[in-house]
Formats: structure tokens, sequence, C-alpha cells
């Protein structure tokens, strides 16, 4: 690019004002700026990672895309490949729809990128591997943070595995839980960046940090090649398609939700109303018990009473006997005595 034609743009971006005709969260314009402006790569990667300036020699992108050549959702790289300091490999990807699988995807990264041996090489000479999304969503709603860092611990004492894995996590969404140390790095700038809207927010936010206002001049200078900024909005066009079939799929995950809860619904309802049934069935049998133990209590009662009615009956007629025979003597102690006053 000629140098009139630069100061030329240079001063279109002064005067640069209205909404962004290309988000920030693009990341096909998230590429083209790490990969245009290498001291802005190495001012985003030492704010991620938390590191001073000084402590970067290098960062080269292993992955480079040519800027403006069409691309396709198979050929188009998402995330990027990076090595600092010739040493640590680093992953970095912006993510703006929530497709559900960033844990899996990020750990698949992460693997393609720690298995970095060469054929002969000692396991011990294996690179650090780091991998950081950018996400336009919290990743875990339960636990919001704004920025997290995953390594491998012993579940019981917390002890480290290793210090050559790494998962990090820069939620655009919640830069209100940025801490100290986030702040002290400009990673908060950074993230307002990303989430700027208007060109008068890119300029507000780049007077704090000069790297970020080279990002912002570099963003405003990529908006104005037609190649790229076609290839912005492909893939401007490839998330709106995305999202219509995310919305698509939440809202098809919500109707199975609800159905299955009104399925268990139901399904208590029956269990409750067999329980009931149950309980009515055990109260039935036992009054049906009962009612036995009654009716045979009442025969018991029967027989007793046929029995003592029978026992009344021998004992009228035995009455009747004993009357008979006290009338008999009666009838034989009056006849005798009317005999002996005879005799007299």
């Amino acid at each position: 690019m000629s140098q009139s034609k630069s100061t030329a743009i240079h001063r279109e971006w002064l005067s640069a004002a209205g909404p962004l005709n290309i988000p920030m969260t693009n990341d096909y314009l998230f590429r083209a700026i790490l990969q245009r402006n290498n001291r802005v790569l190495k001012g985003l990667i030492c704010s991620l990672l938390h590191l001073d300036k000084d402590a970067v020699d290098s960062v080269v992108i292993n992955n480079p895309i040519i800027l403006g050549e069409s691309i396709n959702n198979k050929t188009f790289f998402l995330d990027i490949s990076i090595t600092l300091n010739n040493h640590t490999l680093i992953n970095l990807e912006m993510q703006v729809i929530n497709e559900h699988n960033w844990p899996e995807r990020s750990l698949s990264y992460l693997c393609r990128t720690f298995d970095n041996l060469n054929s002969g090489d000692e396991y011990s000479s294996v690179k650090p591997a780091i991998q950081i999304g950018l996400l336009n969503f919290t990743l875990f709603p339960e636990y919001p943070e704004f920025y997290s860092t995953y390594q491998f611990l012993n579940a019981k004492n917390y002890t480290k595995y290793s210090d050559k894995l790494r998962l990090c996590v820069l939620n655009l969404t919640r830069i209100d839980l940025a801490d100290e140390e986030d702040k002290r790095y400009h990673l908060d700038l950074w993230a307002s960046l990303f989430k700027a809207v208007t060109w008068e927010e890119l300029k507000m936010i780049s007077k704090q940090d000069e790297l970020i206002n080279e990002a912002s001049a570099t963003a405003f200078q990529l908006s104005q090649e037609e190649m790229i900024r076609l290839q912005c909005q492909a893939r401007e066009d490839y998330y709106r398609r995305q999202r219509s079939v995310q919305h698509m799929l939440d809202t098809q995950e919500n109707t199975i939700k609800n159905q299955e809860q009104m399925i268990n619904g139901q399904k208590e309802i029956i269990n409750n109303q067999e329980e009931m049934i149950n309980d009515q069935k055990v109260m039935i049998d036992s009054q049906a018990e009962m009612i036995n133990n009654q009716e045979e209590m009442i025969n018991n009662q029967k027989e007793t009473i046929k029995k003592q009615n029978t026992d009344i009956e021998k004992d009228k007629m035995t009455i009747q006997n004993l009357t008979d025979e006290n009338t008999l003597l009666q009838k034989q102690l009056a006849d005798a005595l009317e005999q002996l006053k005879k005799n007299k």
C-alpha cells in the first residue's frame, strides 16, 4: 500500500463514525487483524497470558491464510495456530455462537496442538500447549467468569499434573467480572474492543492502550479492502444461518425438554395413582379380612347361642320333669296323710 493511500485511510479512520460495518467478533476479521499486525498479535497474547511485553520475543502464526482469497467452511480454519517464543504452541479461536460443544471442541484443539513430537523426539521435549477461546457466551452459566484458566490437577489434593497443558476462556459477555489482574494486563479493554459496536466506542477504548489503538486502526484499514470486506460479510452470512439453525435446534431441544417434563409429570401422576390403587387394594383386602373375621365371629356366636338354646331346652325339660316328680310326690304325700287320718 502506498504512503499516500495509507495516509488517506488513516485520516478516514480518525473521522470514522457510526456503527461498525463488520463486528469485531467476526472470526475472519479477527484472524486478519492478528495476521496483518504482529504487534497487535503480540499485545493480545501478552494480555491473555498475563505476560509482560519483555517476556515475549516472537509470536508467529503457523497457519496463515491469503487475506481476501475466497474461502468456504471446509477450507477456512477457524482456529489460529501460534508459536510463542519458538517454544509454546497456542491455539486461539474467536467463537461467536454457542454450539454447546465448546469443552469437547477446545479439548480436541488442545490435544491436537499438544501432539507435536516428531519421530525420535524425547517425550520430555514436548512443547507446552495452550488453547484460548474468546467466547461471546457464558460457557458455564452456573459459574460465570470473565477469564478462566483450566489445568490438569489431582482431584483429591489439587497437585498439578503438568504445566504443559492449559485451557483458557475469555467470556466477552461478562467484562463486569474482570478482576484486578485482568485489568492490569488490559484484558478488559481487549474484550471491550471486541464487543464495541460503533467507531466512536473503538476510539474511546483505543485512547487507553496503544496496541488496542493499532488493532482498531488495522480493523478499519482491513474493512476498506473490498476482498477482505466481502469475506467478512460472507462470514456474517454464515453466522446468521448458523444462528437460525442453532435457534431451531435450541427450540427443538426446549420442546423435547418440555415434553420430557410433561411425560415425567404424567408418569409421576400414574405412579401416584397406582400407589393409591395399591393402597386402596390393601385397604379393601384388610376390610375383607375384617368382614370375614366378623362373619366368623357371628357364626361362632350363632353356634354358641344355638348351643345355649339347646341347653336351655334341656334345662326346661329337666325342670318340667322335676316339677312333675314334685307334683307326684306331693300327691302321694297328701294321699299318705289322708290315709293316716282315716286309720286313726
